[in-house]
Formats: structure tokens, sequence, C-alpha cells
């Protein structure tokens, strides 16, 4: 069985790697080899005309639409994911809390009622005294022994605002790179 999934994932990666490419580079080619012979045969031709003919005779605009589609889902599928995360974070958080409380109030009522040690065929429970935590009263009396030194980090974020108002030692605005823009709405 697990040769089988195994397999399985292997064929739909290479499937998802490989062989769908293939059809789309396949067009495309077709499509800048006939808008070439378009625009020798007809020097005249309106790019509206000749895009248009291309979108009859190729299926490059379905092949790109379906693509476009194929990230939506994905993308509609990261939301719902995400959203599902943070719903289990907060599930866990809740879970961690509610545990935290039953343990403070079994151990107040061992502590009250005088009991050291409780037990249970599923567990043992233990009060005992617990490692004493620091507490900081002055930072600013500490000797400087305590203190880490911190590397320092870069602002990327002031950075880039400032090199959008104007140049920058040691710096530069990268070439802009397109972007697809999808509307849904």
């Amino acid at each position: 069985m697990v040769h089988c999934t195994r397999y399985l994932i292997q064929c739909y990666i290479l499937s998802e790697t490989h062989m769908r490419p293939s059809p789309l580079r396949h067009d495309i080619q077709l499509y800048t080899y006939l808008r070439q012979k378009l625009l020798e045969a007809f020097p005249d031709a309106d790019d509206e005309t000749i895009r248009d003919t291309l979108e009859g005779i190729t299926t490059l605009h379905e092949l790109i639409a379906e693509i476009i589609r194929s990230a939506l889902i994905d993308e509609a599928l990261q939301s719902g994911l995400r959203l599902r995360l943070q719903d289990m974070k907060d599930r866990l958080s809740r879970l961690e809390a509610r545990a935290g409380k039953k343990r403070e109030l079994a151990l107040e009522a061992m502590t009250e009622a005088g009991l050291r040690k409780l037990e249970q065929p599923d567990f043992t429970a233990s009060a005992r005294n617990g490692s004493p935590s620091l507490v900081v009263l002055a930072e600013d009396q500490l000797p400087q022994t305590y203190w880490v030194p911190q590397p320092p980090k870069l602002d990327r974020q002031t950075l880039l605002g400032d090199l959008k108002q104007g140049n920058v030692p040691g710096a530069q605005l990268s070439n802009s790179k397109p972007l697809l823009s999808v509307r849904t709405k």
C-alpha cells in the first residue's frame, strides 16, 4: 500500500512539473510563430485583429485561463487552510489555558487539604515547591555583565521608504518584476 501511494505521488509530481507545461510551451511557440507569420503576411493589420485571429486559431488563451483558474483554487484552499490553522491554534490555546486552570485548582485543593501526594491507577500527583523565578526590581541597577548585546538589525521598511524618496548610499531599488493581476469580483 505504501509503495502504491508513493508511486501515485511521484506520478502526480511528474505530471505537475513536467507534463503540464509541455502543451503550454507548445502553444506559446505556435502562437508566436503564427503571430510572426500573420504580421509578415498582413503588415497593415492592427494589433486587435492579429490578437483576435490568434485567439481563434490557437488554444493558448484557454490554457492560460485554466492555469489562472487553478491558481485561484489553490489560493482559496490556502485561505481556507490558513483560517482552519488559526482556529486550531485558538483551540489549542483554550485547551492549554483550561488544563492550566484545572491543575491550579487541583494544587489549591491538595494544598488546602494538606495532601502532598495523590495516587490513582492512571497517575500520581505530588504537591511540591517549585523553583524560584527571577524578579527584576530595577533594570538600571543591574551590572553590565548581565546584559547581552544585540547585533544591529536592518530596518528594511524604513530603508525602502527612504529609497522611494531618494538615494541612500549602499542600497538601491531593484527593477520591478511583471505581476499578474487577476480580478474575481
